[in-house]
């Protein structure tokens, strides 16, 4: 029993093992909910449910961090609740993407959900190997915060500056995709649910094919990294402990895929997200930054200075359009 306990409270990445453990019964728990329950029979996701289970995975993101506030203490909370709220924030603009890619594969609403769900496994690994070598990397070298920093302005400056037209890319001559293309066989067709299927030949062997339904789960994973390299340094940003760090992205992910259905329906009403979304990421290098000048900032005043930019982003572009909401 003793060794037991002692493994348990062995650190791993800073933090002792039956924390971590802790978390992944939870998220898994909730996968295993969300497909074996909720989801079990197959349907299109309306409004409505979008915005119940996003509610549902908000809350349990509220209640993680007030676990970690009892555990760990109030400052690794409040870093935990601003990781939460800026992934979920900045990862908005990967739900219009998932809604393009979908779109331009044709997945029909029933479908979509499957996809997303088997994205979020491909999303807990891939972020577990960024993070992983973000820790390293800022644990051996504390000055590359500062390109982290740098990068995060740049980003921001850009993201403002961008056109609309850049950012609705022709994802017909996306270089995966092509790749893929050339190199696996690909039906022109759905296959209902299914990612793989065995065609017959006329040699009378079947083949193993892939269906749109994989090329659409393998780009959303793409645009996922991609995004994580603006998300995953904006949280390194306000702090380096890997537990709060994937944590909360991991939270943040699994509301925001569960919010898609709504957010998809919506997204034209949101004119200025990406203006605040931008300004948080200024924000956020900017921060970085200063601490060598002014020291760190307070947690608590990066989750209030975030809120707000977010909070006007929303409530400035929501006034902008509601002449689209009853049209």
């Amino acid at each position: 029993m003793d060794a037991l306990l002692q493994l348990l409270s062995t650190p791993v990445f800073g933090t002792a093992a039956w924390l971590w453990i802790v978390f992944l019964t939870i998220v898994l728990g909730l996968l295993a909910f969300d497909l074996g329950v909720l989801h079990r029979d197959e349907h299109e996701i309306e409004v409505r449910e979008s915005l119940l289970l996003y509610s549902g995975y908000f809350s349990i993101g509220l209640l993680f961090g007030l676990w970690v506030w009892f555990q760990l203490g109030a400052q690794s909370a409040l870093e935990f609740y601003t990781g939460f709220l800026v992934e979920q924030s900045l990862s908005m603009d990967n739900v219009f993407v998932m809604a393009m890619i979908l779109g331009f594969f044709g997945i029909p609403r029933i479908y979509q959900h499957r996809v997303l769900f088997w994205g979020i496994l491909g999303v807990i690994v891939l972020r577990a190997i960024m993070i992983g070598l973000g820790a390293a990397l800022v644990h051996k070298f504390e000055w590359i915060l500062y390109v982290f920093g740098a990068f995060l302005l740049f980003s921001g400056v850009k993201m403002f500056l961008a056109s609309d037209e850049a950012e609705h890319p022709d994802l017909s001559s996306n270089p995966v995709l092509r790749f893929v293309k050339r190199h696996i066989r690909v039906t022109d067709n759905l296959h209902g649910r299914r990612f793989l299927v065995r065609l017959p030949q006329p040699s009378g062997k079947p083949l193993l094919y892939a269906t749109p339904l994989l090329l659409a789960l393998v780009l959303i994973e793409l645009a996922d990294l991609v995004f994580a390299v603006d998300s995953v340094p904006a949280v390194f940003a306000i702090t380096q402990d890997p537990f709060i760090v994937y944590t909360s992205n991991i939270f943040a992910i699994l509301g925001l895929r569960s919010l898609y259905f709504a957010l998809a329906a919506l997204m034209h009403r949101f004119v200025y997200l990406k203006y605040a979304l931008a300004l948080v990421l200024v924000f956020i290098g900017g921060k970085i930054i200063a601490h060598g000048f002014i020291g760190k900032i307070p947690a608590g005043i990066s989750l209030g200075v975030t809120f707000s930019l977010l909070a006007g982003g929303v409530i400035l572009s929501l006034i902008k359009t509601r002449d689209k909401a009853h049209s």
